[in-house]
């Protein structure tokens, strides 16, 4: 094998608003679908498999079953850069499974073996890296798929080979249908680059839209002072209001500025003191202080997100202004936009 480090960072993509044409950027750019699952390095060598995270984080021990097709499919000695993905629904009517895949990390060894065996994982493989002796990081993008789609002719079973197009229409077909099938956008790909770890060399292309949420609460910034976060809340059908998300990215002088600005809306008990309500932990840290202050459920604001995970939004979202014209009960679900349902199956062919 090369004397490529490992586990290695991937090279990243920078955001744009829209599909970029394919002589935008010298050299021309190709497209590829956004895979919405976890960015992993994978290093085939002396019979051996390591599955590197984007943080470094070794993801072996958690995909066993993912292992056994990787030995099995890719050539030894070589390193592939890809994502691991669980996909989930019946034959015809498949997507990603964002959540499936999160629970897949956990620290006890019989749960692995029970999850791998019960939403089994597959790999989509999107650049090859090195092969053998060659070390590929150097060479043009254009070289570096041909190698591995002369490797992909050996995948099968959970072990996927992404699509790529310099159909620019296409790609943005890719934008709106795979959508359904849970991916994540579209990622445009310079044809002449060499790869680069940990650098933004690449375009990528997701989802945005608005809605009008309702501000349930705040949580206090980790500095003690100002607001931390505002949680989002949306009315379900049976008039429950349910959270949703929430927002965080504010400058220092604006969270000072917005415990002004919520102290009106403040829930208080019958002494004057502030009210608390707490939301769940996440197990991915379960130390984390869930309380916040709890608002009358009054003050709408319009916030952009790329896509939901079930009643939730996917990311945390960003904040787009308030809507005093809006009255908090017409926050509902009914306002998103559900993508049309695509089968998976057919992103993967």
């Amino acid at each position: 094998m090369t004397d490529l480090p490992f586990p290695l960072q991937p090279m990243l993509a920078k955001a744009v608003d829209a599909v970029p044409g394919p002589d935008s950027v010298p050299g021309g750019l190709v497209y590829e679908p956004k895979w919405d699952g976890f960015r992993a390095i994978v290093r085939i060598e002396d019979g051996t498999c390591d599955i590197g995270s984007r943080g470094s984080k070794m993801l072996t021990r958690y995909f066993p079953e993912l292992v056994d097709a990787l030995l099995e499919h890719l050539p030894d000695r070589c390193v592939v850069d890809g994502e691991i993905v669980v996909r989930r629904g019946e034959a015809g009517a498949e997507r990603l499974d964002w959540e499936a895949l999160s629970q897949r990390i956990h620290p006890a060894e019989s749960r692995v073996r029970l999850l791998a065996g019960e939403t089994p994982s597959s790999f989509v493989a999107f650049d090859l890296l090195a092969i053998g002796d060659a070390d590929l990081t150097g060479v043009p993008f254009r070289e570096r798929r041909k190698a591995l789609e002369g490797i992909g002719r050996s995948f099968g079973s959970s072990i996927h080979l992404s699509q790529v197009t310099d159909d620019v229409d296409l790609a943005r077909r890719w934008l709106v249908e795979f959508e359904g099938a849970g991916l994540d956008g579209v990622v445009a790909k310079p044809l002449d680059a060499a790869y680069e770890p940990n650098k933004r060399r690449m375009l990528k292309i997701k989802h945005h839209r608005s809605a009008d949420t309702v501000v349930l609460g705040y949580r206090v910034h980790k500095s003690g002072q100002g607001v931390g976060s505002l949680l989002l809340g949306l009315y379900d059908d049976d008039g429950e209001l349910r959270n949703v998300g929430g927002i965080s990215a504010f400058s220092d002088k604006r969270r000072l500025e917005l415990v002004e600005e919520l102290d009106p809306d403040v829930m208080r008990d019958e002494d004057g003191g502030v009210e608390l309500g707490a939301t769940d932990r996440s197990r991915f840290a379960s130390a984390k202080d869930v309380s916040y202050i709890r608002l009358h459920p009054r003050r709408v604001v319009e916030v952009r997100y790329d896509q939901m995970e079930g009643d939730r939004f996917r990311h945390t979202v960003q904040f787009e202004r308030w809507r005093p014209d809006r009255e908090a009960h017409s926050c509902t679900f009914d306002q998103l936009d559900i993508p049309a349902a695509y089968d998976l199956s057919r992103v993967l062919a």
